[in-house]
């Protein structure tokens, strides 16, 4: 089977020659100093280029994921033309502002990626949301080049083309008001919560409306994201995610789908099994990233539970496995995963988010090599 062939068999929930894989987005990628190792072990050289400042991921060359057997690509938008990425560094961390007025700081010592210092919106009320600079989501940087790409990479490779991920609605209204604030919101600013979200819901619709424009017709994949776990349990009750976040991911996942023939693959860190009947309800094709650590995400019973409506996507663990683990716990790791969910299909391999600084060379190639030796 072509790469392309063989993620689609899997989330068709059909059989493929062996598990698909995949390696490159914002949520399953690979840091700078993890990849920085991996070029070593297999004697490359590079300029890396960062995928994700934030995060601080390295954009993997298509050698790097050759050697892999890495089955997707990713078509990462542009920069916008409307924002210009401003790092002040002092004697203690480089701090910038985002497009959307995050304030993000990462510090000289032992820093590995950008947090978040300050909200925008954690001070203002329901009418000052009227007059805040929204970014412009339909800059035309987003999409510049990516129709051109797109086509090249459907028309001229055989490999799976995922987006980048977008559609944040519950995890970015957060990160503008904090989350303590927007936790105290819920329960006490109904009129608040409802107009920075249908904000939100309003501005991802005009990003995906261009992005999708430009290359809707060449993907299999759309990527979503929107975390609702923690380590022990949903973030939000029940009550609260119907009351205010599904409406909302339904309308979202609706848009998509009448854009594009795409599955829609979904990100949402922790425990989320309580929420897993609502996200198949809602559109969700592909659940990403199985945080096997958390409470209640053991793989064996989600495949029994949901295995026949929703393909999974990740699964490898980043907590212990990866990062501590021998190379050979890594394959059992990998061998237990795709015993839990890859038969009849429905499972796409590859880390719990994305792959941590400190993760060896040796158990990146390891987990690899044993999916490519799984069919």
């Amino acid at each position: 089977m072509t790469p392309r062939e063989r993620l689609l068999t899997a989330l068709a929930h059909r059989q493929p020659d062996r598990v698909p894989t995949d390696l490159g987005g914002i949520v399953t990628g690979i840091a700078v100093e993890a990849y920085q190792g991996l070029l070593g072990h297999f004697g490359l050289e590079e300029d890396i280029i960062i995928s994700d400042q934030k995060q601080q991921l390295a954009l993997p060359s298509d050698e790097v994921l050759q050697r892999l057997g890495v089955d997707t690509r990713y078509l990462l938008p542009g920069a916008p033309q409307s924002w210009t990425l401003d790092i002040h560094e002092d004697e203690t961390g480089h701090t910038y502002v985002d497009e959307w007025g995050i304030t993000v700081r990462m510090p000289k010592e032992n820093g590995y990626y950008f947090d978040m210092v300050a909200h925008p919106l954690a001070d203002l009320d329901t009418a000052d949301l009227a007059h805040y600079p929204w970014p412009d989501m339909r800059d035309p940087g987003y999409t510049e080049g990516m129709p051109e790409r797109a086509r090249d990479l459907y028309e001229k490779t055989d490999y799976a083309l995922v987006t980048r991920n977008a559609g944040s609605i519950f995890e970015r209204a957060w990160n503008l008001r904090g989350l303590e604030n927007f936790l105290i919101d819920l329960m006490t600013d109904e009129a608040f919560v409802n107009a920075l979200m249908d904000k939100l819901l309003e501005l991802n619709m005009a990003f995906l409306a261009e992005y999708l424009g430009a290359i809707g017709r060449y993907i299999q994949v759309v990527a979503l994201s929107d975390d609702l776990g923690t380590q022990r349990g949903p973030m939000i009750s029940p009550e609260l995610y119907l009351r205010f976040v599904k409406p909302r991911q339904k309308e979202l996942f609706a848009f998509v789908k009448e854009r594009t023939d795409a599955c829609v693959f979904f990100h949402t860190c922790g425990s989320v099994y309580r929420f897993i009947p609502d996200l198949i309800e809602v559109g969700v094709d592909a659940l990403n990233p199985v945080q096997v650590s958390a409470a209640e995400m053991d793989t064996r019973r989600l495949k029994d539970e949901f295995g026949d409506r929703l393909s999974f996507w990740g699964a490898v663990d980043t907590q212990q496995v990866l990062p501590f683990g021998t190379p050979e716990d890594v394959r059992e790791e990998v061998r237990q995963r795709i015993g839990d969910l890859g038969t009849n299909g429905g499972y796409v391999l590859g880390a719990v988010h994305n792959i941590q600084a400190g993760v060896p060379a040796e158990n990146i190639v390891a987990m690899y090599e044993e999916a490519m030796a799984s069919g």
